[in-house]
Formats: structure tokens, sequence, C-alpha cells
């Protein structure tokens, strides 16, 4: 369920894995208007849907519509999957964060979050997912940089340590001694201004990613590979969360396959 929700992926993920596994299904697009959100939740066990994915703009307003709220999804305030439970109760979770952190863990397989610092570009709901996957990964120190310093300093109040707030003008600056850099905005997407950040102060061994996947390497993704940083796009991210989202609903974890990367790769 989104409000647009056509430019979704997530169905060619969970149909191919449905398909794969031989399961009785269909994972379809339902765009659904801001203000029929709730109906449309409360009307999922009436229709005989395992549950939805939720995307933007109705992942923060989930949490006040469905009857349960899982403490992770709780703690990053946002819901990107919902569950229908054998009652009809609607549960709500969050796969971002693990998403994020198993899409490193897969073509990174000797990262670790306590390596050192992470430097996380953008305070919106993406980044809250990657934080929250990054401080139960074990990381010592999160610098979180946003154009607004109100929200990046609220977002820091919240979480607490290990997550410090910095200002914009040192962005530059915060780089120096991280082990890695996240961007969680939307800059470098297709359509959007790059995003403005000098990467001289840091190290060539740190791990450069960034959320996006339309393009498949932002700009900054490609001057940290020219530099000789070691780089990870979004798409990892995107096949990543529908794996526990597809367990929730149908009882098998999947696998994410280089067969099911190539088929989302070439709708891109």
């Amino acid at each position: 369920m989104g409000w647009p929700v056509a430019h979704s992926r997530s169905p060619v993920i969970h149909n191919h894995w449905i398909a794969h596994y031989g399961l009785r299904g269909a994972y379809v697009l339902l765009p659904v208007q801001p203000d029929n959100l709730a109906q449309a939740l409360r009307a999922l066990p009436m229709l005989g849907f395992a549950g939805c994915n939720l995307t933007i703009p109705h992942k923060v307003a989930a949490l006040q519509i469905v009857d349960k709220v899982d403490p992770l999804a709780a703690r990053i305030g946002a819901v990107n999957t919902v569950v229908v439970e054998a009652d009809g109760s609607l549960t709500g979770r969050n796969t971002d964060g693990f998403g994020y952190v198993h899409s490193l863990l897969q073509e990174q397989p000797t990262w670790r979050a306590e390596n050192g610092p992470a430097v996380v570009i953008g305070a919106g709901g993406a980044s809250r997912a990657v934080i929250v996957g990054l401080v139960d990964q074990g990381a010592p120190e999160i610098r979180l940089i946003n154009r607004s310093w109100g929200k990046a300093q609220d977002m820091a109040a919240e979480f607490g340590a290990p997550v410090c707030a910095i200002p914009w003008e040192e962005r530059h600056a915060a780089l120096d001694g991280a082990a890695m850099l996240v961007n969680t905005t939307n800059q470098g997407m297709h359509g959007e201004p790059e995003l403005d950040l000098r990467l001289d102060l840091l190290p060539v061994d740190a791990l450069v990613s960034d959320i996006i996947y339309v393009p498949m390497e932002t700009p900054l993704l490609a001057a940290a590979r020219r530099r000789g940083n070691t780089t990870e796009n979004g798409l990892g991210m995107l096949l990543h969360q529908a794996r526990p989202a597809f367990e929730a609903w149908f009882g098998v974890l999947p696998d994410v396959t280089p067969a099911l990367r190539s088929e989302v790769e070439a709708t891109l």
C-alpha cells in the first residue's frame, strides 16, 4: 500500500519467491490514499490477505491504526510490514533495519558495525531504521548529520548514545576517522541534486553506502569508488527487507539469490 505505489519493485521480489517455493498466493499493488489507510488496513483480514507492506506516505500513520506494534517498529517509529494474525488482528513490524544490515553482511561478509564510527546523512524514516540496525549491531559511535539541525538534535536525544548530532556545516570534517558513511537522503537519486559532501577526510578503507538504487551508482558512490572505498547501493536493502516480511506471511524465510537480483535489476 502506498500513494503513489506504481514504482514499487516489491511485487517482482515477492512473486519471484512465491513461484520459487511453489506457494499459492500473489503480491499486488494497492494504491491507497492517506485518508483511506485505516479502512484499507481493516479490510485486509476480510479480503483474505496475509498482510501487506507499507510505503510512503503510510509508514508513520499506520502506528496508530494497527492493533499491536512490534517493539522494533516502535523504536524506529514506522511500520513497513503489516501481518494479519490468526484472530484477524493487525501487527505492525519494521524490517528496514534488518534489510540494511543483512544487505551489508551478504555483500561484505567481513563488515562489522563495531569496526568504528559511522556517519549517517539524513534524519528521515530510512535514517531511523539504519541507525537502529547499526546500534543493535554494536556501532560504537554514530554521527548523525542533517540539513535541519533541530531534527538531528531531536533524533540524537531520542536514541541517546551512541548517536550524536553534527551540524550540517561540519559534515566534511565529520568524516575524519569514520569506518562507514551512509546516505539515507534522496540526494543523488535520478532527478535530484547530488549530495554536497567532500570525501577528502574519509579513510580509504571506510565503507560507503547509499540506500538509493535508482541509479545503481549515485555520484556519491562513484566518487567513493574512484578514491578506493568499498561501496554498496540500496538494492540489497530493498531485497533483504522483504525476507522477514515474506516469512511472516508465508512461513518461509527466503534467500536473496543472483537470479532474484537480476530480475529486479532488469526493471530499474
